[in-house]
């Protein structure tokens, strides 16, 4: 197989491009605008949804949903933090389909609405953490993964969860360039999988998700980084073993499995230790990145005797 090309250091969005994101949405007219004026996504408009409060949500500000929608990593639609929102805007989620896979006594094609619909959508507000010394809080709504899974009854032999995103090359002009190998794939343990804290995430801010956020479906997973968040998901497959995630297969010297945060293990390319809050502006100080972004409390126990320097 051929290896996919890597990511280059310059692929990656400067904190100084960042702030130049600005400079974008004005001169497209959205700046002054707001949120209100942003284009409908899909065939359809983001709708609003109705949700009950979720636990765990941190008390923080969220950002706003410029920050939100406008600053994204969706490499199917361009490595640049832009190209999700400006190339993103006509990709066609209705109808959806995902299909369900491996170690469980129910797997078939189930179509969005039916995955949905049984379950009572709950808002959570999350701390991220991107590898490249950025964070956002970002207010989810979804369904807690592990209530979604049990309808499929995984059985003894489902040690782990395997999703992939959409392979589509003629709707994600992102894939037509070999920057990873597609389709993209992601994995948890079950146990990951299973934890309260996973979200199977189907909106944001109250509204069904933007496109470029991925729609109509999204894992979010707080405490570890946004590259395991894995977006317009297809297939959920439950398999007796690990799943070689796509940034694993194409940096295994940078990515890992389990990519959990820990601002003890500085990525090759840079510090871990500090992160700088999106919208804050490129002179804001940095604050002390979270072990486990915050939820040690919550998901420490899931590594015990794990090394988390070598299982990174």
């Amino acid at each position: 197989m051929k290896q996919p090309n890597r990511i280059k250091s310059w692929e990656i969005t400067s904190e100084s491009n960042f702030i130049n994101r600005r400079a974008f949405l004005a001169s497209a007219g959205l700046a002054a605008a707001g949120a209100t004026l942003l284009p409908a996504t899909g065939n359809a408009a983001v709708r609003e949804l109705e949700t009950v409060p979720g636990p765990y949500s941190t008390d923080e500000e969220p950002n706003s949903w410029e920050d939100v929608t406008t600053y994204n990593n969706f490499y199917e639609f361009g490595t640049g933090k832009e190209d999700p929102y400006r190339y993103a805007q006509d990709f066609v989620t209705e109808p959806w389909t995902v299909r369900i896979e491996g170690e469980c006594e129910k797997p078939g094609d189930y179509a969005f609405e039916d995955l949905v619909a049984p379950h009572a959508l709950e808002d959570r507000v999350y701390r991220h953490r991107c590898v490249e010394a950025w964070s956002m809080v970002v207010p989810w709504v979804g369904i807690p993964l592990g209530d979604l899974l049990k309808r499929f009854e995984p059985n003894s032999d489902a040690k782990y969860v395997r999703f992939e995103t959409l392979y589509d090359p003629r709707r994600m002009p992102g894939q037509r360039r070999a920057v990873l190998d597609w389709p993209y794939v992601e994995g948890l343990t079950i146990e990951e999988a299973m934890h309260p804290l996973t979200l199977m995430t189907v909106g944001v801010y109250g509204k069904s998700l933007p496109n470029q956020n991925g729609a109509p479906l999204r894992l979010v997973i707080p405490w570890k980084y946004g590259f395991k968040g894995i977006k317009s998901i297809v297939k959920i497959e439950f398999t007796k073993r690990q799943p070689r995630n796509s940034w694993n297969v194409s940096a295994p010297h940078e990515y890992g499995f389990y990519a959990n945060v820990n601002p003890e293990v500085d990525h090759p390319r840079w510090s871990q230790a500090r992160e700088r809050r999106i919208g804050a502006g490129l002179f804001a100080e940095k604050q002390p990145t979270l072990m486990f972004n915050g939820y040690a409390e919550e998901v420490a126990s899931l590594y015990s005797g794990l090394d988390l320097r070598k299982n990174y």
